[in-house]
């Protein structure tokens, strides 16, 4: 029996969980379908989009994602200390991008003879309203009821268009970061839908290498993707809040690991490895095979084993969920 999802989450043990939403009897619903030789690509571009948009309005950021033809995998930080900065009316105006309101936040807008009693009223559903902006099943729950309802307008069906759970996996330190994320980028490569990350249309990794080709500039510092979490580099004092590497070192890891994984190539990483391999410690072996079977070796909880344990006696578990695998991959 699944967990609850509330389960499943906990900030106290990460802020970062990686996605996973499929359509329903895993058919071409985004992609093309060979049978039918129907297109629906142009949904993946839907998809991206409102992603992307949703971010925006949420205290949610986007490590990293890609967008299959039949599911999409997102990697989300939850940006707790965002969302509990937000004031009454940052909250209030977030909120109404995404849903109605009710009668008491629209008036509160309009109304310059709004009651303390109102207002006192007032913010218990902006409380409300602040938790499910920095929920991850609000954020995924939102994203697919708007596509769905897009797709069967333009079907002229009803009924479900995805599977009635998305998955979620905890990523408890830097290593399952670090390998979820390429995992996730290298999806289209694995599946042959593009030959390097760079021509992978609809993933973080392509708008990501795109933007800091765009702006290179010698003796200049690369300029980073809007609306994706941003590379803050190695770990250090008064580190700023975004990912723990360098956008140099994940692009250069993310581009040897595509080769590597090639069919036709024998898989090995290269001896002069990018500095993020080795300040994680990931023996070559262990990263190849964690970026090409991440689902099937983990599962809702990844991370180094005494970081699991810690993560299994907070959200209160009896069993540490793939321990043995942790312990090979992630030690």
């Amino acid at each position: 029996m699944p967990k609850p999802r509330k389960e499943q989450v906990s900030l106290e043990a990460t802020p970062y969980y990686h996605c996973v939403s499929r359509c329903v009897r895993k058919a071409f619903l985004c992609g093309f379908d060979h049978q039918s030789e129907v297109s629906y690509e142009h949904r993946r571009g839907w998809l991206e989009n409102e992603l992307l948009n949703q971010a925006k309005v949420f205290a949610i950021d986007i490590a990293a994602y890609a967008i299959m033809s039949n599911h999409y995998h997102v990697v989300l930080h939850i940006n707790q200390n965002q969302a509990k900065n937000w004031t009454v009316d940052e909250v209030i105006h977030r909120w109404h991008q995404l849903y109605k309101g009710n009668v008491l936040s629209k008036r509160y807008l309009t109304d310059p003879n709004f009651s303390k009693a109102e207002f006192e009223k007032l913010q218990e559903f902006v409380e409300i309203w602040r938790e499910r902006l920095m929920d991850i099943g609000w954020f995924i729950g939102r994203l697919n009821e708007k596509i769905a309802r897009q797709a069967n307008y333009e079907d002229q069906c009803t009924g479900r268009f995805w599977e009635g759970r998305f998955k979620s996996q905890a990523l408890l330190d830097e290593k399952a970061l670090a390998a979820c994320m390429a995992y996730v980028d290298l999806n289209p490569v694995r599946a042959k839908m593009a030959k390097t990350p760079e021509q992978s249309d609809h993933t973080s990794v392509k708008v990501r290498a795109e933007k800091a080709k765009s702006s290179y500039q010698p003796n200049h510092p690369i300029q980073q993707a809007e609306h994706l979490m941003l590379f803050v580099g190695n770990p250090r004092n008064n580190i700023p809040e975004g990912l723990p590497f360098r956008l140099t070192d994940y692009l250069a890891l993310i581009d040897l690991t595509g080769r590597a994984i090639r069919e036709d190539k024998r898989g090995h990483i290269e001896k002069h490895q990018p500095e993020i391999l080795m300040r994680l410690g990931i023996e070559p072996n262990n990263w190849l095979t964690m970026t090409q079977e991440f689902e099937k070796a983990f599962k809702d909880l990844v991370g180094e084993p005494n970081i699991l344990n810690k993560a299994t006696k907070l959200l209160k578990r009896k069993r540490r969920p793939a321990f043995k695998n942790c312990e090979m991959l992630l030690s």
